[in-house]
């Protein structure tokens, strides 16, 4: 595989392979990466510090089961706003990412202006997100609320070993 970096992203094909092992792999120690991958432990240490320096990884974040924590529902919630103007967005915008029950929040381009992806225990909890979270706001137009049947994964933005 050659080594050449991607343009302008720092990162080349060897990161792309620790990369891709770690997603695959994401409890595996160090020594385990480097032989997934192929090479030494002290290579592979010292990349996976330097990607994790220059943000190309952060630190895990525990998974939770929304459902497994009495949130079985979930829901995405598109925003549309009457006005633009910066601090209601932003007050908006930080209320949303505090809120229980919000997952992720996505300020988007289009004809809506935020899709907000909530877990919540029942649809009295999401009517209520909806009502006490979102339309309180003065910049807050309308909504639309689609429930998720079912949710899946990716394949992500690297290449998996074996992919």
């Amino acid at each position: 595989m050659a080594t050449a970096q991607r343009p302008d992203s720092g990162v080349d094909a060897l990161d792309l392979r620790i990369l891709g092992a770690l997603v695959e792999h994401p409890e595996a120690s160090v020594k385990e990466l480097a032989a997934i991958v192929g090479i030494p432990a002290s290579t592979c240490a010292f990349r996976l510090r330097t990607l994790r320096a220059r943000g190309v990884v952060s630190p895990p974040r525990p998974h939770i089961d929304p459902a497994a924590v009495g949130a079985p529902v979930q829901a995405m919630i598109r925003v549309r706003l009457g006005n633009h103007n910066k601090i209601g967005v932003e007050a908006l915008f930080d209320a949303l990412t505090a809120t229980t029950g919000v997952l992720q929040v996505f300020h988007i381009a289009g004809a809506d202006d935020f899709i907000v992806h909530v877990a919540v225990s029942d649809a009295a909890a999401l009517r209520d997100i909806v009502l006490e979270r979102i339309t309180v706001h003065d910049v807050v137009r309308a909504t639309e609320t689609q429930l998720v049947f079912e949710l899946r994964e990716g394949a992500g933005v690297v290449p998996r070993p074996g992919m």
